[in-house]
């Protein structure tokens, strides 16, 4: 069972309250998923923001299942963006994926990427008690 700590009586919380930690039970199996940009299988990289982040999370659930494990396993995300205004875009996807699990974040502004067209890149790292 992954505990997530919060901790808003004494840290100040997150925005879209995300967890301050996250806490992996011993032997638990982990995995770390790269960076996931939006390009579809056939190569092509959708122009709005919400659809690459849409493709990334698509992407990321395909490689979970390979491991049997679902976003609910989820420990950690980095979420890279050229731009902060796309992290709207970010969170509205991600909420309605994940619902109320927020596991820990960390969100950075970028310069652009070596990919043309892509704004947006998403690394994972999930864990599941054996």
């Amino acid at each position: 069972m992954l505990t997530a700590y919060t901790l808003n009586d004494r840290i100040r919380a997150h925005s879209h309250d995300a967890a301050h930690a996250m806490e992996v039970p011993p032997n638990a199996r982990l995995l770390f998923c790269n960076g996931q940009v939006g390009a579809r299988l056939d190569g092509t990289v959708p122009e709005s923001a919400r659809q690459q982040v849409e493709v990334i999370f698509e992407r990321i659930a395909i490689i979970l299942a390979a491991a049997a494990m679902g976003f609910d396993d989820i420990v950690k995300l980095t979420v890279y963006v050229t731009d902060k205004a796309i992290l709207d875009d970010y969170f509205a996807v991600r909420e309605r994926i994940m619902g109320e699990r927020s596991p820990p974040a960390t969100l950075l502004v970028v310069g652009p990427f070596p990919r043309p067209g892509v704004v947006v890149e998403i690394e994972a790292v999930a864990a599941r008690a054996a």
